[in-house]
């Protein structure tokens, strides 16, 4: 329960805003309750006064009553039951909302560590099961309190003795639900992490089924699939079965109860020491009493559940960002471009090993600086660095002399444009893939650019043109025209800053060759920093940096660094003639894959 709590406490904040529709949802609940209990004290003198005595006259008094009481409680309870609705979905709603704020905040590495369907899991399922713990759960709390007072108070008021003797048995059914919350909880949380288990594999198999038909893996992902999915079978008929053992035991105690009320009554009825309306409404009061105490009960089982979840979206919440706006930072200026690496070290964190170790490097406004060196020599990691995804271990960057540091992130991002490996693809139009590059940009705007980026032509030869839907995966366009729209996605965002991180990376020669001249457009003008293994555009570059073991080993020009004959000199050798070698055009793309 200390869990539960410490959930409640850190979640209760969101329900700002909404308070005061709770606090009718628990007015609502008290007037329910009391109509309920005036209800069965009417049932209790229609019986003695109308039906015991056969009076019809004595019946419309005690039924008008009744009927206006049941009036009044379906209207609260109707207004209650709305509101409580409303108040748990627009909680789930700022919930859910905080979780993904925070999530896109977080660096690359916490989502290589966390499976994607878990992280969809813990958005979906365990926000909504906090609910249950933080209003649902209140609600319910208060709603059983309440009810259970004003039955067990008339029930004290019809009878006290016969109160005192049936309410003994009362505590067994908190410490039936003490018994079982624990194991419950269990269940719970491993059910939790099953359901994500289960989403991370439809989505990974799904996201890979040319793999899985190519190489005739269905029933290795069907075998998967069933591991996860008996792991959730198991987790979840036990949670069942213990919920189902705690209900039963729960209907055993209430049937002990019934007997004792019944039993004793018969006894007091037959020394006329109560009338039959009495036992029936003492008897009514117990049945309305025992469903509020069971809740209760059970609310406890539902909140243990609840803080497994809650246990799961803290691990998310807990998790900083990797980088953060300065306290005091530089106000903003018109950027030149001018980048530079001092010394710069980095490591991942969590790695043993730094990635880059003393690099050195300027790039001034319309330069084209190429970045180039074996594959896992750490050129990517540049990039990472100068969009401030990670800050450096050791040594400053800077953006025309400014450390990155002391700059806003937003206003940083602005004037950097990143084309990753990647060619990244938002759900809908062509037009708003264009757009996002520079949101607000007019119709002319997108086109001139599609044409600039030799998109607009494969464009408007669809059916909808640029109304054309398009998502990631999607199997509309090719590689080559999709890193197109990239393209001018890019050349519409118009930054002082360019970094290309292999630009033709995944595309054939010819899809290649097509990209190369809205890639020369781009650079136009920016401070460029390509990062790539297709040597192809190295020879117009005003500066080539060969990066080697976290190191920078060469720089220098194409020309330079070919007279030199070192590591530079080994990447841009052709590959050999072997049988079977691609010909001709296809050996820089394959050089490049």
């Amino acid at each position: 329960m200390r869990d539960a709590r410490t959930a409640f406490r850190r979640f209760w904040p969101l329900t700002r805003g909404d308070r005061a529709w709770l606090g009718l949802v628990v007015v609502c609940v008290v007037v329910a309750a009391l109509a309920e209990t005036a209800a069965i004290l009417l049932f209790a003198r229609l019986t003695d006064h109308a039906l015991k005595a056969g009076s019809l006259s004595a019946f419309w008094g005690p039924a008008g009553a009744w009927l206006g009481v049941a009036v009044l409680a379906a209207l609260v309870g109707y207004l209650g039951n709305s509101l409580a609705v409303l108040t748990a979905e627009r909680f789930v709603l700022r919930l859910r909302a905080s979780v993904f704020r925070h999530v896109q905040q977080l660096p690359p590495h916490f989502f290589q560590r966390h499976r994607r369907g878990d992280l969809v899991e813990r958005l979906t399922g365990d926000v909504e099961s906090i609910e249950q713990l933080v209003v649902s759960g209140a609600v319910g709390a208060v709603s059983a309190a309440f009810s259970a007072l004003f039955y067990a108070a008339a029930a004290f008021w019809l009878r006290w003795d016969l109160a005192l003797v049936t309410f003994v048995l009362a505590p067994l059914f908190l410490l039936a639900a003490r018994r079982f919350s624990g194991r419950i909880e269990q269940s719970a949380r491993e059910a939790r992490a099953a359901d994500g288990a289960i989403t991370s594999v439809v989505e990974e198999s799904l996201g890979n089924v040319v793999l899985t038909q190519a190489y005739n893996r269905q029933r290795d992902e069907e075998e998967r699939l069933d591991r996860e999915a008996g792991a959730w079978l198991r987790a979840s008929v036990r949670g069942a079965r213990l919920s189902e053992m705690y209900e039963q035991c729960v209907e055993v105690v209430e049937t002990l109860c019934v007997l004792a009320v019944i039993g004793l009554g018969t006894w007091e009825i037959s020394a006329g020491r109560m009338t039959l309306g009495q036992l029936l409404a003492f008897a009514a009061f117990l049945g309305y009493l025992y469903p509020p105490v069971r809740s209760l009960g059970r609310l406890g089982l539902t909140v243990t559940a609840a803080a497994a979840s809650a246990r799961r979206i803290g691990e998310i919440l807990d998790a900083g960002p990797a980088v953060t706006d300065p306290a005091d930072p530089v106000a903003p200026w018109p950027v030149r471009g001018r980048v530079a690496f001092h010394d710069v070290s980095f490591r991942y964190p969590g790695a043993r090993r730094a990635c880059l170790r003393g690099i050195e490097l300027t790039a001034q406004p319309g330069e084209l600086v190429v970045v180039t060196g074996p594959s896992g020599a750490g050129k990517s990691t540049l990039a990472g660095l100068l969009t401030r995804f990670y800050d450096p271990s050791a040594g400053v960057i800077t953006l025309d002399g400014v450390p990155l540091t002391d700059l806003p992130l937003r206003f940083l991002r602005e004037q950097i444009t990143l084309l990753p490996q990647q060619t990244l693809v938002l759900s809908g139009t062509i037009r708003e893939n264009i757009a996002c590059g520079r949101p607000g940009a007019g119709d002319a705007e997108i086109e001139r650019t599609a044409r600039d980026a030799a998109a607009h032509d494969f464009v408007t030869a669809l059916p909808d043109g640029y109304d054309t839907r398009i998502a990631p995966g999607t199997a509309a366009l090719s590689g080559g025209q999709l890193r197109r729209i990239a393209i001018a996605r890019a050349m519409l965002r118009a930054a002082p800053v360019l970094v290309l991180d292999e630009p033709t990376a995944g595309l054939d020669a010819v899809a290649a060759r097509q990209v190369v001249q809205p890639l020369r457009r781009l650079m136009a003008g920016r401070t460029t920093l390509m990062i790539t293994h297709d040597l192809s555009l190295a020879p117009d570059a005003d500066r080539i940096l060969v990066v080697d073991h976290g190191r920078l080993v060469e720089a220098g020009t194409h020309g330079q660094l070919l007279a030199r004959g070192g590591v530079y000199a080994r990447l841009a050798a052709p590959l050999p003639d072997l049988p079977g070698a691609l010909p001709g055009a296809a050996v820089s793309s394959a050089r490049a894959r």
